[in-house]
């Protein structure tokens, strides 16, 4: 587990990143519930630990964690 918590510019460097309301792709996750890699799915926050919580289009609500998940932002979807 890491304990090195984001400083608060990276914080807000990730809202910028990923603002709510933005599409991403699962590109990796270390969960056994995690949704299947290339899940696509819409931003709901980012909390103060940098996670991006997501509502996947396959019904899951799992975290993208910072520091251990990643994920990219789409541009393909309009």
């Amino acid at each position: 587990m890491n304990n090195n918590f984001p400083s608060r510019e990276t914080v807000e460097r990730i809202l910028k990143q990923y603002p709510v309301g933005c599409r991403v792709e699962l590109l990796r996750m270390d969960d056994v519930q995690a949704p299947p890699i290339g899940t696509k799915g819409t931003v709901r926050y980012v909390d103060d630990l940098g996670s991006l919580g997501v509502a996947w289009d396959n019904g899951s609500s799992l975290q993208v964690v910072y520091g251990e998940d990643l994920c990219r932002k789409c541009d393909d979807d309009k």
